[in-house]
C-alpha cells in the first residue's frame, strides 16, 4: 500500500546539514526534470554533472533528507538537490584557478 520508495534507512535530520547558505558546490551527476520543475519538460536536462553553484535555500523532503536549493550560474536554473547529488568546491581548489603573478 506505501507506494513512497525511501532512498535509505538514514535519516539526515538527526545531524546539521551538510551544507550552508552560499557554500559553493558542485553537481555530481546530471540533473533532469521529474516533473517538479515548471517550464520545462520531463527529462529535460536541468543541471550538467559538473556543473557549479551556490546553496540559496535549505529544506526538507519526507522528514527524511535535506533539500539544497541550488542556484547554477551557467544554466541560470534554481534546483532542488540531495546531499548526495552535491559535493563541496574546495577553496584550495579555487585558488589554483587564478593566474599566478609573473616573476620579475
Amino acid at each position: 500500500m506505501n507506494s513512497i520508495v525511501r532512498d535509505s534507512d538514514v535519516v539526515e535530520l538527526s545531524e546539521p546539514p551538510v551544507f550552508s547558505f552560499g557554500q559553493k558546490v558542485r553537481a555530481n551527476r546530471t540533473i533532469r526534470n521529474d516533473g517538479t520543475y515548471r517550464g520545462k519538460e520531463i527529462g529535460d536536462v536541468l543541471v550538467k554533472k559538473g556543473e557549479v553553484g551556490y546553496v540559496v535555500s535549505i529544506g526538507t523532503f519526507l522528514q527524511q533528507f535535506y533539500i539544497y536549493g541550488v542556484e547554477y550560474l551557467e544554466s541560470g536554473y534554481r534546483v532542488g538537490m540531495k546531499r548526495k547529488e552535491l559535493e563541496l568546491v574546495d577553496a584550495c581548489e579555487e585558488i589554483d584557478d587564478l593566474p599566478l603573478p609573473d616573476e620579475s
